[in-house]
């Protein structure tokens, strides 16, 4: 990945800890998980509660026009296995 893409890409899942960020849950089969837009990418992730406190789990990132075919397909992959 080149360097500025990369930078942004950081530079947004950090902002994502202070609820920072351009976030929508996702549906259907992806009910539970939510993508943080970060120019061209999305960021796929999971929220949970450990020890009272709310965690973020970025679980995948790619481009937005095969970000939610790859995803989807690896959980439904995950889900049949």
């Amino acid at each position: 990945m080149p360097p500025e893409p990369k930078r942004k890409l950081r530079a947004g899942v950090r902002a994502l800890a202070g609820d920072a960020g351009e976030v929508r849950p996702l549906v259907d089969e992806l009910n539970g998980y939510y993508r943080l837009r970060v120019g061209d990418f999305r960021v796929i992730f999971r929220e949970d509660w450990e020890r009272g406190r709310r965690v973020r789990h970025c679980l995948f990132a790619e481009r937005r026009d095969m970000v939610y075919e790859l995803f989807r397909k690896l959980v439904l992959d995950d889900i049949r296995n």
